[in-house]
């Protein structure tokens, strides 16, 4: 009997068992299936799912932000039009202030004498009994003394501005003269576009902003203040008063040696002879070397594939009136985002006589955020070439180890021009005009 039971028992523990595991069975089947799905940074991706960015600060995207209708008149250079002298014709340029309003009632101002007052109460004083109203836009708060024996409002009213550095404008609807601190100029600039790059660089260097050039009408608008007003003022006077200009025409390279050697630099001896290698000029980090005109982008670049791999960095032109100075921007021109584009090109220079000789005698300075790598004081000849050669690619890197051969390096060419400004009349119908020949060779012999 007690065999039976323990039978009977072992029986029903199995039919409890198949009955559990059919429950199971059928609540698995009775289970919905999901997709799989995969979460990456908090962002949960499917075949099916939209994503989801966090929001972006309202800020002018890279693209727009790097924008510049300049950039393809300053980032090419057409080496195989290249002219080292070219005359351009002399023209005005001209400062005009925007915004001045209507015109002054035609009053007379007699006798009129005031005492440590600032413009507006001056004016208030002056304009007494009339109902011409002065009104205050922006902080003028300057005291100003004088005396007008005699004279029209405007020039009055003129006169007791300019000592307070502020500037006028008239409603004449509503009677009111309006007081600023600041105002808004247009500058009409002349037709060569090298004198223009000139007069934008030197109004970038005296830290004008916000220049709205217009290329079509070649005007330029800015707004400033006094101090600002002086500076552009000065700026236009010795543009115009400069009979030459200096341009470089720049090619920066970086140099890959195809073996764990460095690039042997005296093989240009052989290669171009020695006439064609002038001068040798060391530097801190780096040496110039001035060049004849037989070194150039094309020679020098075949002349480095039979050592190296040669990448072009950037590209690009500058322009300086004769004894200022200026800058290149490599990271503006360059070809993508490299080592180098935190490289600044500086350059002063000036055309005249040098011990008897015309020549362009040039201060060359690279420069990067951690300051002045090296630096060059380079006569030469108009004809005459720049290679900086022996700036090390590591020179550049900010990491401790890096994929970059040892014996990279940065490669500069640089070829200077001279635009000579002539009277209008001397020029045939006004055009610029490329010296070869006879031109030149007389243009080089004055």
């Amino acid at each position: 009997m007690k065999i039976i039971r323990h039978m009977r028992g072992f029986l029903a523990v199995m039919v409890c068992a198949g009955l559990v595991a059919a429950c199971a069975q059928r609540q698995q089947e009775d289970v919905p299936q999901y997709d799989t799905i995969n979460v990456v940074e908090n962002f949960v991706i499917d075949e099916n799912s939209v994503p989801i960015f966090p929001k972006k600060a309202a800020l002018t995207t890279d693209t727009a932000q790097r924008f510049s209708i300049e950039l393809p008149k300053r980032c090419k250079v057409n080496w195989d039009n290249q002219t080292i002298v070219s005359v351009v014709p002399e023209e005005p340029i001209e400062m005009i202030r925007l915004g001045v309003g209507d015109a002054l009632p035609q009053l007379q101002v007699t006798d009129y004498e005031f005492e440590q007052l600032t413009v507006k109460q001056a004016l208030d004083k002056l304009l007494e009994g009339t109902d011409i109203s002065v009104i205050e836009d922006g902080e003028v708060t300057q005291t100003i003394s004088g005396s007008i024996s005699a004279g029209n409002l405007a020039d009055s009213v003129e006169l007791m501005s300019k000592m307070g550095r502020a500037y006028y404008s008239y409603d004449a609807v509503n009677a009111e003269i309006h007081l600023d601190n600041r105002a808004k100029w247009m500058i009409k600039m002349p037709k060569n576009e090298s004198i223009i790059m000139a007069l934008l660089d030197a109004m970038h260097g005296a830290d004008v902003r916000n220049l709205l050039v217009d290329w079509q009408d070649k005007t330029l608008v800015f707004e400033g203040n006094y101090q600002t007003e002086r500076e552009v003022a000065k700026i236009i006077s010795d543009i115009a008063s400069k009979k030459y200009m200096i341009a470089w025409d720049i090619d920066i390279y970086r140099v890959y040696p195809r073996t764990d050697n460095p690039i042997i630099w005296m093989n240009l001896l052989p290669a171009f002879g020695e006439n064609n290698i002038k001068m040798s000029i060391p530097g801190v980090v780096g040496r110039a070397l001035v060049v004849g005109p037989e070194i150039n982008t094309k020679t020098l670049q075949e002349f480095l594939a039979q050592q190296s791999n040669v990448v072009l960095i950037s590209q690009g032109t500058f322009v300086i009136p004769n004894g200022w100075q200026s800058r290149f921007d490599i990271g503006q021109c360059s070809k993508e985002d490299r080592l180098e584009t935190d490289l600044v090109i500086g350059a002063t220079g000036t055309y005249g006589d040098y011990g008897g000789k015309n020549k362009i005698d040039a201060k060359i300075v690279l420069r990067t955020s951690n300051g002045e790598l090296s630096s060059f004081n380079i006569p030469s000849d108009v004809g005459d070439n720049y290679v900086i050669i022996g700036i090390p690619t590591h020179s550049f890197v900010t990491t401790p180890e890096t994929l970059i051969s040892p014996f990279a390096e940065l490669v500069v060419f640089m070829s200077p021009r001279i635009i000579s400004i002539v009277d209008a009349a001397q020029m045939p119908a006004g055009s610029d005009t490329a010296l070869v020949g006879d031109a030149l060779r007389a243009f080089l012999s004055e």
